[in-house]
């Protein structure tokens, strides 16, 4: 079942309709769906497809000569190109006169094997550009090497490449489409614990509750998403033990890189380089408060919703798991659920903001969003506002997010009042989100302030 990148999809195939060679570079971590995207992008199409595989040189080439005598023979047994050039050269005049697709996928372990490949593909691509009507794909799953090995300006390859693709993991309004039974707050949830990378969507069942998907799935030793955060990490990193502590710290409350090196026993300077990354993997993100310039007040969160809630949750109920006593670790997740689903409503809240401001229907055409915390001197004490946007110098949002099963009332429209007047802004809009509604005085005073927008998590479903 193929799902959602209708926007990489339209790109790739309007870079196929011109005739002319192309050489698009797609990549994102594990399990992003690349692979996918490009199997139903190659549908109907001339396509030599080969992946590589962590092994030495002899071996891919013999695999990737494979590929080639499937596509012109259909043959299995078939004779060894000499060299990695030989092939590459043969594959550059088939697709003189025809458009042929190459796809080199997992293209690191090929490169790595083979360290004069991208040289060699660089003198084919120079050779053969203005002629050939090769479409060639390379395709990654190590982000670093394929931004600084391929896309980097050291690299043979760099300038190249005619298009490049970072595949990112879903938004919530894509994730949605893989359901069709959840309810509108339990499709959130599955959203808030594993996020929107599609194989992790794959591991969720709507015909079953959440409690059952959660133990299926979290408390369940044989399961694919037990082990998946300690298996990505073996996969990606070469200390895995190491990222694995700075992640349980940042799950367990620590979010600035001194407390983070503190609960690891590393240097700032190691730990800044483990954190750096662990952002190129989309783990862990960097936030600083809104108009904040200065670094200082920098605090590290975890990114993807399948890390947060697995470290949040796993570890803390690792020996009654182990036990198998599941009803008792459910009922532990289950008690700080709420809480924990806070940040994520605030996530889904500021993907509806910028659905919003791209069609035009936001209070203000923001050119920024994020949240803001920092000292309220009235109060004399610390504050932050969930999600502020800024469109220029005089124009605001600010915005308050409530998951919470008791409607939103007064109070907390005037806490947002308040804390928008912490800012100099003078054309200020203000939104309110609340999973379950507004009370009647909430509503009365937002139409008559009259620069409120009041909205339910079912409206933002429709």
């Amino acid at each position: 079942m193929f799902i959602g990148r209708e926007r990489e999809l339209q790109k790739l195939n309007e870079l196929y309709n011109t005739h002319k060679f192309q050489f698009p570079v797609i990549y994102g971590r594990r399990r992003v769906g690349k692979t996918s995207l490009i199997n139903e992008f190659v549908k109907g199409k001339d396509t030599i497809f080969f992946t590589g595989i962590e092994t030495n040189a002899k071996q891919n080439l013999e695999n990737l000569s494979k590929s080639i005598f499937i596509y012109t023979d259909g043959l299995t047994k078939a004779p060894i190109f000499s060299s990695f050039q030989e092939a590459l050269e043969y594959i550059f005049d088939l697709a003189e006169n025809k458009r042929i697709v190459l796809v080199i996928d997992e293209y690191p372990y090929v490169a790595k094997a083979y360290k004069a490949l991208a040289s060699i593909l660089q003198v084919e691509i120079d050779k053969h550009k203005d002629t050939s009507k090769l479409f060639l794909i390379l395709c990654g799953s190590s982000m670093s090497f394929m931004e600084n090995q391929v896309l980097g300006y050291k690299s043979p390859l760099y300038g190249r490449r005619t298009s490049q693709f970072k595949i990112l993991p879903f938004d919530f309004f894509e994730s949605r489409k893989y359901f069709k039974k959840f309810s509108d707050v339990n499709m959130a949830i599955i959203y808030g614990i594993v996020g929107g990378t599609p194989q992790y969507l794959f591991q969720m069942n709507d015909d079953l509750s959440i409690e059952d998907n959660i133990k299926n799935s979290f408390m369940n030793k044989t399961s694919y998403l037990f082990e998946e955060p300690n298996n990505l990490l073996q996969q990606e990193v070469r200390a895995p033990a190491i990222y694995n502590a700075i992640i349980s710290a940042i799950a367990t409350g620590s979010s600035k890189l001194s407390e983070i090196s503190n609960k690891v026993g590393e240097e700032t300077s190691a730990c800044s380089t483990y954190l750096k990354n662990l952002i190129s993997l989309g783990i862990v993100k960097k936030e600083t408060p809104m108009t904040e310039k200065s670094t200082k007040k920098t605090i590290y969160v975890i990114a993807d919703n399948l890390f947060r809630f697995w470290y949040r949750f796993v570890p803390s109920n690792i020996s009654i798991i182990q036990n198998e006593m599941t009803d008792l670790a459910f009922k532990n997740i289950e008690e700080q659920l709420s809480t924990y689903m806070g940040a994520v409503f605030e996530e889904i809240c500021k993907q509806y903001l910028w659905k919003l401001n791209k069609k035009g229907e936001a209070a203000l055409t923001f050119t920024s969003l994020g949240r803001w915390w920092g000292n309220d001197p009235k109060n004399k004490c610390e504050t932050e506002i969930d999600i502020m946007g800024t469109a220029d110098d005089k124009s605001a949002i600010f915005c308050e997010c409530k998951w919470t099963n008791e409607k939103v009332n007064t109070a907390i429209l005037n806490t947002l009042i308040s804390r928008s007047k912490l800012f100099h802004y003078t054309n200020i809009h203000l939104y309110l989100f609340a999973k379950t509604g507004f009370t009647k005085g909430c509503i009365d005073k937002a139409k008559e302030l009259g620069n409120v927008a009041l909205i339910n998590f079912a409206d933002i479903m429709k």
